[in-house]
């Protein structure tokens, strides 16, 4: 059984982590952590569900990374950085699921996939990381000609824009036309903008409710339009995806991998 530990288990994707963990047939609660303070703590990890899973929830990052092979993580960049540190301490391999890091913080993601195998991905879901090779495919064949535009849609708690599945959308297809995001991204648009600059990769963001999250690459040429869409109506995906890349670490030498990696696309 592989020994799974989650944290931010209190939370809505904590909950699901949980959920999918207590369901496998093959992975076992090792773990649950949360932020000090946290008024689940000290409760046992499956009482959300009427479970009792024998784990309790602990701030205590040691204690709750103790028996783990692998850390599943879903929290803040400043959050996941330090869990990393004690993951490396304690020979423990993550999948983070975390966005919003700067570029400063994914160098210092990267630097601890020297030391200890980890999955990072700013989307876990198996469907999004198909639609990312095809979105590769979809640039390179259609060439320049088309504008490129991302629109992405989230619940209104979310705290980052564009999202970081978004942002590796668009990074997907500035790679396949050999440019950098950093300078053909656009975030934003208000007021007289003029006209669309030639070979830009636009981004719009909208927020509310409970959506869970959708995200459109739309390419229009000249008489006709081509839209890659994924719509999540349920976190489980991003669950089952994570517990599918715990599962690739088992036994892996440290280094940094994508999903790319885990579903044999890279």
């Amino acid at each position: 059984m592989l020994k799974i530990a989650i944290a931010g288990a209190s939370g809505r994707m904590g909950h699901m982590l949980i959920e999918a963990v207590l369901a496998s047939g093959d992975c076992t609660l090792a773990g649950a952590l949360d932020i000090a303070g946290s008024p689940a703590l000290g409760q046992d990890a499956g009482a959300f569900a009427g479970r009792a899973t024998g784990i309790t929830i602990t701030s205590d990052l040691r204690q709750g990374l103790a028996g783990a092979d692998v850390l599943i993580d879903f929290t803040r960049p400043e959050g996941t950085l330090a869990h990393l540190a004690v993951c490396r301490e304690l020979g423990v391999r993550a999948v983070i699921g975390t966005t919003g890091f700067t570029p400063a913080q994914k160098a210092e993601l990267a630097a601890h996939g020297q030391h200890l195998a980890l999955v990072w991905a700013p989307n876990m879901s198996v469907g999004v990381n198909v639609m990312l090779r095809l979105l590769d495919q979809a640039a390179r064949a259609l060439g320049e000609g088309y504008d490129i535009e991302v629109v992405e849609v989230h619940h209104k708690h979310k705290v980052d824009a564009p999202s970081g599945t978004a942002l590796a959308m668009g990074e997907a297809v500035a790679r396949a036309r050999g440019v950098s995001l950093d300078t053909h991204g656009v975030f934003a648009r208000h007021g007289h903008t003029g006209e669309r600059p030639a070979g830009a990769i636009g981004f719009a963001t909208l927020r509310g409710g409970d959506i869970v999250g959708e995200h459109t690459v739309m390419f229009a040429g000249t008489g006709e339009r081509i839209e890659i869409s994924h719509k999540s109506g349920s976190r489980a995906n991003y669950a089952e995806g994570s517990l599918r890349a715990a599962r690739f670490l088992a036994g892996r030498a440290p280094g940094a991998y994508g999903m790319g990696d885990v579903l044999g696309l890279e």
